[in-house]
C-alpha cells in the first residue's frame, strides 16, 4: 500500500440488525440472531436429524436469517417495481445497503468525480432464487410431462398438455426484459448503474474470502490512483436447500445447532446470510475533505494455499503467508506485544477450521506475552457464517471496534481449545472497555474453501482525522452534502436506583456500550423494570451528571437530555399517555422534512400566508406527526386539543368522514380571518386575576385560561393596547399575539348563527379514543347532536385548557404529548407542576424532527413505555406508509412453490378428486423417492409439488398392483 485507506462509510444487513447502529448494539450485547429455518425457505421435510447420511436430507435446521428486513423501496432507485421479483433478490438488498453505507459517508454529494468511484463486491457465483425460479420455467413442465408419461402411459397427450400448461401458468407471467435480473454480476453493476458510479465495477467470487478479496482489489484500485473512492464488500442471501444439502453432505454443520467457535466442543458452522457494505477512500483525501474516519486500513495481504492436501480443508501455510504479508505491507511486526488488541478469525466453529486456524495464529503472533492478551473473536458465533460476506461482517465489526474504543464478545466459547488456552490470545464473553497506550489496532480474517486466504489490518484514525462536518438527520438515500453522525441513546433499566448506579460505575466507553444494547433488548421484550434511565448522546459530562441524578434518586425529566424515574410513570395500571394537539402558537416552523422523508410520507406544503392556510397547516403537521408515533408504537389513550387544536384531535380520533374533510375545512375556515379592529394578548396571570382587571377595559374577554399564571385575552385594539401598558407598569408580563379572529370569544356569534343554518349531512360516527373537550374539562359526550353543539360553544367560549389538564390528570393521564411545534408542553407542565407527570413535545423548530422523536422516545422508555426506538435509526422499521411516494415491497428470499394446484387429481384422472385416497404428501413422497429413480428425479427438480405429485404416484402405484 503506498498509503493508509480510509473507511469512510459502513452499512449491514445481516441477521438481526438491518442498520449499523443495530448491529453495533447486537455486537455489544452478545445478541445470539441465529433461529430456525423460516418456512418460506426450504420445506421442513428436508431436515431430518435420523438421515444425516441421506443426499436429500439435512441435519441441522438452525442458520441466520434477514426476513424481518427483506424490504426494497424501488422508487428512489429509479427500478420499476413489476422488474422487482424477477430480480435477483441480493441484488436489490445490496443495492439498498450501498446507497446507506454511502449515506452513512455522508451522502452522495460527499463522493468524488462519479467516473472516479467504483464498485467491487463478492459475491458467490451460484444461482440465486430468481435463477432458479427462472429454470424451474425452463425446465418444470417438460420435466413433468416426461414422468407422466414414464409413470402413467395410459394418460393421454393432451391430459400431459394440460399439466404442462397448468404448471407454465402458476409459475406467473414471464418478462424476457428482466432476465437479465439474473445475472450475478449485476449485483456490482446495478450498484454502479443505479448510483451512477463510472469507475470499474465487478464482482469477485473467492468463496468465503470474497468480501475482504473486494476490499483487497478496492486498496489497489485506490494506492494506484485509478479510483479516487471504492465501494466494495459481500454479500450472500441463499438459503437453498441444494446448498444446505452440500454443508450437510461435508458433516460441516453443528449436529447440536449452535455455532461455537475456538470451543473444545464445537461440532460445526451454522449457515447465515447478509450483506456488508464499506465505503473506502485513500486516508490524505479523507482528511482533506474533512469525512468522518471509521478506521484505517493499514495493512492487507491474501495468498493461497498451493498444491494442498484438499480443496476443501484449509492449510496454514498460506493462512500463515496471508497474514505476514499484511503486516508487511502495514510496515508492523506482528508479535510485537502491543501489534493488536482485537484480532476477528475466520472462527467457523469446525473442528479442523478452528484448529488450523489457531496453528497459523501462533505461528505469525508467537507464544503468550506478559500484559494483556489480544483478544480473539467471531461474530459468526451470533449471525452464523454468512459465506461470500463474512469477511465483512468481521471487517465492520473490527471497525466499529476500533472507532468506539470497546473490545466485543464472542459466544459459546465455553471451554476454549487447547491450542487458545496456549496462545497469545483470549476469548471475552462481554463486552470491555479497549485500553491501550498506542492506537487501538485490529485485523480480520477470512479464509475461503479453495485455499484463498485474507488478511486486513485496522488502525485508530489520528487525530487529525476528526471530521469537520456533523450534520442533521439526513435522508436514506444521499440527499444531504454532510457527514451523519446519528445521536447515540443509552438506556439502563434495574429494579432499583442502586442497580442502575452499579451500571453507570464504570468507564464512560463500558457504558455507552452497554447501555446502547441493554435498552434494546428491554425495548424488544417489552420489559418493566423498577428504575430506568436514558441519556440522548451521552457525553462525558452528561454520564457524569446521570451518576449524580441516580445517586440523588429522585425523578428528572429532560434536562440535559436526560430522563430518569425511579418509579416509571407507565407502569402503574392507571396510567394513561394522552397526545395534546397545540391551536395557533405565536411560532410556528416544525421540522417535518425529515420525518416524512424518514417515513416515507409525503412531504408537507406547509402555508402560512393566510389564516386558512396557517391553520391548516397546523392541523397537517398535528395529522402527521400522530401517524409517526404509531409507527413507532406509541399510541394514545386520548387526546385533546388547545383551543383550534381540538379541530385536529378529533380529526385523528375519526370523527369526521376522511371523503369530506376537505370540503368540512373549506365550510369552516374560509369565514375565519384575522381581524384589523381586535387583538389578542397572553398575559402572565392566570384567568381570574385577569378577569378581575377587565370592567375597566370594554369589550375585553379572557379567551383562553392556559394554566396558573398565563391566560389569553381579546378585544378591541384600543382596549387591549391600554391592558398592555398598565400590566407592564405593574412589571406583569402581557405581549400581545401576532394574529387576531375573535376565537374563543363572543365576537364569533355572527359566524356561529351562520354555521348553524348549514345542514348536518355527517354521519353519526364513534371517536377511535375518547376526545377530550376543552369546554367542558371532560370527553365529548357520544350522542352526535350535543358533539355538535360543542362544537359550536368551542368557538364562542373561554378555552378551559387548565381545567381541562388537571381533570385529565386526575383521571389517570400521567403523560402528554405534544404533538406538533410550540410551547404547550411547557403550559400543561406549570398546570401539573405539583404532580407526577411527564410532558414533551413532539416536534420542536430548533432541532431536526427525527432528533426530538428521539428524545420523546427515550423519555416514553424510561417512563415505562416501549417505544420502537430501532423505527427511528432504520426506514425499514418505520412501517409502510399509507400515502406518498413509498411503495417499500418485500423480498421472497425463499424458494418458489409450484405446485399444480387444486384439482390436480381430476385433471389426471387421479387421486382424490377419483375417488383414490392418497397418503399425506411429505409420506408419499418419501415412500416413492426410495423406490423409484423417476420419483427422485421428481422431488429433486420440484421440490414443492407434494400435493400434485402425490396424486399422481399414488395411481401409478395403484396400476402396478392391478398388474
Amino acid at each position: 500500500m503506498s498509503e493508509p485507506v480510509a473507511i469512510v462509510g459502513m452499512s449491514v444487513l445481516f441477521p438481526g440488525a438491518d442498520s449499523l447502529e443495530e448491529y453495533w448494539r447486537n455486537l455489544v450485547t452478545g445478541t445470539d440472531a441465529i433461529t430456525d429455518v423460516p418456512p418460506n425457505r426450504w420445506p421442513p421435510r428436508y431436515y431430518d436429524p435420523e438421515l444425516a447420511d441421506h443426499p436429500n436430507r439435512v441435519y441441522c435446521r438452525r442458520g441466520g436469517f434477514v426476513d424481518d428486513f427483506a424490504y426494497f423501496d424501488p422508487l428512489p432507485f429509479g427500478i420499476m417495481p413489476g422488474s422487482v421479483p424477477d430480480t435477483e433478490q441480493d441484488q436489490l438488498l445490496t443495492l439498498r445497503v450501498a446507497a446507506a453505507a454511502i449515506q452513512d459517508a455522508g451522502g452522495a454529494d460527499r463522493l468524488p468525480d462519479r467516473d472516479r468511484v467504483g464498485v467491487v463486491l463478492g459475491r458467490l457465483g451460484i444461482a440465486g432464487m430468481a435463477s432458479m425460479k427462472f429454470f424451474a420455467r425452463v425446465m418444470s413442465p417438460d420435466d413433468m410431462a416426461r414422468f407422466l408419461r414414464e409413470l402413467l402411459p395410459e394418460i393421454s397427450e393432451d391430459r400431459i398438455d394440460q399439466v404442462r400448461e397448468r404448471i407454465t401458468e402458476r409459475m406467473g407471467p414471464y418478462h424476457p426484459e428482466n432476465v437479465i435480473g439474473l445475472m450475478s454480476n449485476l449485483a456490482a453493476s446495478r450498484i454502479a448503474n443505479r448510483l451512477d458510479l463510472r469507475g470499474t465495477s465487478y464482482t469477485v467470487d473467492a468463496a468465503c474470502a470474497s468480501s475482504l478479496i473486494a476490499v483487497d482489489h478496492a486498496v489497489a484500485e485506490l494506492s494506484s490512483g485509478r479510483l479516487d473512492a471504492v465501494v466494495a464488500g459481500g454479500t450472500h442471501h441463499n438459503h437453498d436447500i441444494s446448498f444446505w444439502a452440500v454443508f450437510s453432505q461435508l458433516k460441516a454443520l453443528s449436529q447440536r445447532q449452535q455455532i461455537r467457535p475456538f470451543d473444545a466442543e464445537a461440532d460445526g458452522l451454522l449457515i447465515g446470510e447478509g450483506t456488508g457494505i464499506v465505503v473506502l477512500k485513500r486516508l490524505s483525501d479523507a482528511i482533506g475533505a474533512g469525512d468522518r474516519i471509521h478506521a484505517v486500513i493499514r495493512g492487507v495481504g491474501v495468498a493461497g494455499d498451493g498444491r494442498a492436501a484438499s480443496l476443501v480443508n484449509p492449510g496454514t501455510a498460506g493462512q500463515a503467508l496471508a497474514i505476514s504479508r499484511a503486516w508487511a505491507c502495514a510496515g508492523l511486526d506482528p508479535s510485537a506485544p502491543d501489534a493488536l488488541g482485537l484480532l476477528e478469525a475466520h472462527g467457523t466453529g469446525t473442528q479442523v477450521g478452528d484448529a488450523a486456524e489457531m496453528t497459523t495464529l501462533a505461528e505469525v503472533f508467537g507464544p503468550p506475552q506478559p500484559g494483556s492478551a489480544p483478544v480473539l473473536g467471531s461474530v459468526k458465533s451470533m449471525i452464523g457464517h454468512t459465506m461470500a460476506a463474512a469477511g465483512v461482517a468481521g471487517l465492520v465489526k473490527a471497525a466499529l471496534a476500533v472507532s468506539r474504543g470497546v473490545l466485543l464478545p464472542t459466544l459459546y466459547c465455553d471451554t476454549p481449545r487447547p491450542e487458545l488456552v496456549a496462545s497469545r490470545f483470549r476469548t471475552i464473553s462481554a463486552a470491555l472497555p479497549w485500553e491501550c497506550d498506542g492506537p487501538r489496532r485490529a485485523a480480520v480474517n477470512a479464509f475461503g474453501f479453495g485455499g484463498i486466504n485474507a488478511h486486513v489490518i485496522l488502525e485508530q484514525p489520528p487525530d487529525s482525522a476528526r471530521p469537520r462536518h456533523r450534520s442533521p438527520d439526513p435522508g436514506p438515500y444521499g440527499e444531504t452534502a454532510v457527514v451523519h453522525e446519528p445521536e447515540q441513546i443509552i438506556l439502563l433499566a434495574g429494579p432499583d436506583a442502586r442497580a442502575v448506579a452499579r451500571m453507570l460505575d464504570a468507564d464512560d466507553r463500558v457504558v455507552r456500550a452497554y447501555g446502547a444494547a441493554h435498552g434494546a433488548n428491554r425495548t424488544r421484550a417489552g420489559q418493566r423494570d423498577g428504575c430506568r434511565l436514558g441519556i440522548v448522546d451521552p457525553t462525558g459530562r452528561r454520564l457524569a451528571a446521570a451518576r449524580r441524578i441516580v445517586a440523588a434518586g429522585a425523578a428528572w425529566r429532560g434536562g440535559r437530555d436526560i430522563w430518569f424515574s425511579p418509579r416509571p410513570l407507565l407502569n402503574t395500571a392507571r396510567a394513561k399517555i394522552a397526545f395534546v394537539f397545540p391551536g395557533l402558537e405565536a411560532e410556528f416552523a416544525p421540522q417535518i422534512a425529515d420525518v416524512a422523508d424518514h417515513f416515507g410520507l409525503a412531504a408537507a406544503e406547509l402555508d402560512t400566508g393566510g389564516y386558512s392556510g396557517y391553520l391548516a397547516s397546523v392541523i397537517l403537521t398535528g395529522r402527521m406527526l400522530h401517524d409517526v408515533l404509531e409507527r413507532i408504537g406509541v399510541k394514545p389513550d386520548a387526546v385533546a386539543g388547545h383551543s383550534l387544536g381540538e379541530w385536529t384531535a378529533g380529526i385523528v380520533a375519526g370523527l369526521p368522514d376522511e371523503s369530506k374533510l376537505d370540503e368540512q375545512a373549506e365550510t369552516l375556515l374560509s369565514p375565519i380571518a384575522i381581524r384589523d379592529d381586535l387583538l389578542h394578548a397572553v398575559i402572565g396571570e392566570g384567568a381570574a386575576a385577569v378577569a378581575a382587571r377587565l370592567p375597566d377595559y370594554p369589550g375585553v374577554y379572557v379567551s383562553h385560561d392556559n394554566a396558573p399564571s398565563q391566560s389569553v385575552v381579546c378585544g378591541p385594539v384600543r382596549q387591549v393596547t391600554r391592558l398592555i401598558e398598565e400590566c407592564a407598569r405593574q412589571d406583569v408580563i402581557c405581549r400581545p399575539l401576532p394574529y387576531a379572529t375573535g376565537a374563543h370569544t363572543p365576537y364569533l356569534e355572527p359566524f356561529v348563527k351562520e354555521l348553524r343554518e348549514f345542514p348536518d349531512d355527517s354521519q353519526p360516527r364513534s371517536p377511535r379514543v375518547p376526545v377530550w373537550s376543552s369546554v367542558i374539562a371532560a370527553p365529548l359526550p357520544t350522542g352526535a347532536a350535543e358533539r355538535r353543539e360543542l362544537f359550536f360553544r368551542q368557538l364562542v367560549e373561554p378555552v378551559r385548557f387548565r381545567e381541562t389538564m388537571m381533570a385529565m390528570h386526575d383521571d389517570g393521564f400521567r403523560v402528554f404529548l405534544q404533538v406538533g411545534t410550540g410551547q404547550l408542553a411547557s403550559v400543561i407542565h406549570e398546570t401539573l407542576r405539583d404532580t407526577d407527570h411527564l410532558t414533551i413535545p413532539v416536534n420542536v423548530s430548533s432541532r431536526s424532527g427525527l432528533a426530538q422523536l428521539r428524545r420523546v422516545a427515550t423519555a416514553l422508555w424510561v417512563e415505562g413505555g416501549a417505544p420502537d426506538l430501532a423505527a427511528l435509526d432504520s426506514p425499514g422499521r418505520a412501517g409502510k406508509a399509507r400515502h406518498g411516494r413509498d411503495l417499500r415491497m418485500r423480498l421472497e428470499l425463499g424458494a418458489e412453490v409450484i405446485t399444480l394446484g387444486e384439482g390436480a387429481g381430476k385433471l389426471l384422472g387421479v387421486g382424490p378428486d377419483s375417488g383414490q385416497e392418497p397418503e399425506s404428501a411429505i409420506a408419499a413422497l418419501r415412500t416413492f423417492a426410495d423406490r423409484s429413480p423417476a420419483a427422485g428425479e421428481l422431488a429433486a427438480v420440484l421440490e414443492d409439488t407434494a400435493s400434485s405429485a402425490v396424486a399422481v404416484l399414488t395411481a401409478a402405484n395403484h396400476a402396478t398392483e392391478k398388474n
